[in-house]
């Protein structure tokens, strides 16, 4: 039997090898291989992906799960979501994150918890109790207070507040509005998301703005007033502030 022409003999069948040569002369394949794995250079994201596989969640509240910055957070994501790794939502301003039900993310995911010898937190719970299993979440506020009702009705303030990020609600509007003490208010939404109110739909309106100043055409006084600012200039502080350039330079920077 013939062989193919390869430098040295050693008796493999032809066909055999023939045709992993010809999968071999096919680049493309190999490249998106790549590119997945790829992802598995920077253990941040590995560590986000992880996470949205057992979870769907939006930039502001995955920067407080995994202690980084909203921008890095953001970096990450795109990454993912180009390799086709994550796909994401719009809820009406907020935009929420999960991975992709394809054979590649599942199988990364797969791949990550066998390496590390760990178990999928949702097979767990469902192995042991038949149910789906109940977000952290609601156990970290239990054991800071408040009752199902009240958790509820913070989240409600949440969706309520990322949903008019153009417009300045008070506390005392938000009390009336939803029937709830402002002390109350402020203390159990803290314990719920890890921050005050006003710091953590600041960190919306911000992000909010830099998808603004990346996808659309509006100018910087236009995008301010879509996120609650009638001044620009404070507006450019507080932008700076979250970051560490002035939107005018932020846009020219990521649009390169």
């Amino acid at each position: 039997m013939e062989h193919t022409g390869l430098p040295h003999d050693h008796g493999e069948e032809q066909n055999h090898t023939a045709a992993m040569q010809e999968l071999l002369r096919d680049g493309a394949h190999f490249q998106n291989i790549a590119d997945i794995f790829r992802q598995l250079g920077d253990p941040n994201r590995i560590r986000i992906f992880w996470l949205l596989c057992h979870c769907e969640e939006c930039v502001i509240d995955l920067s407080a799960m995994v202690g980084m910055s909203s921008p890095a957070v953001s970096h990450h994501l795109r990454q993912l979501r180009e390799s086709g790794l994550l796909v994401s939502r719009r809820v009406g301003k907020e935009v929420y994150y999960r991975a992709a039900e394809n054979e590649q993310a599942q199988l990364l995911h797969r791949m990550i918890e066998r390496t590390m010898e760990i178990s999928c937190p949702e097979e767990e719970s469902k192995a042991a109790t038949g149910a789906p299993h109940l977000p952290p979440l609601d156990a970290e506020v239990y054991e800071g207070g408040g009752t199902s009702e009240q958790i509820e009705t913070i989240r409600a303030v949440h969706d309520y507040l990322t949903q008019h990020l153009s417009s300045r609600v008070t506390i005392d509007e938000l009390s009336r509005r939803f029937l709830m003490n402002p002390s109350t208010m402020k203390a159990l939404f803290k314990s719920v998301y890890g921050s005050s109110l006003a710091s953590h739909i600041r960190e919306h309106r911000m992000q909010h703005a830099a998808k603004l100043l990346l996808e659309g055409d509006e100018n910087v006084a236009q995008v301010a007033r879509a996120v609650g600012y009638e001044s620009q200039s404070k507006f450019s502080t507080e932008f700076h502030k979250a970051f560490g350039v002035l939107p005018t330079e932020y846009r020219k920077s990521q649009k390169k």
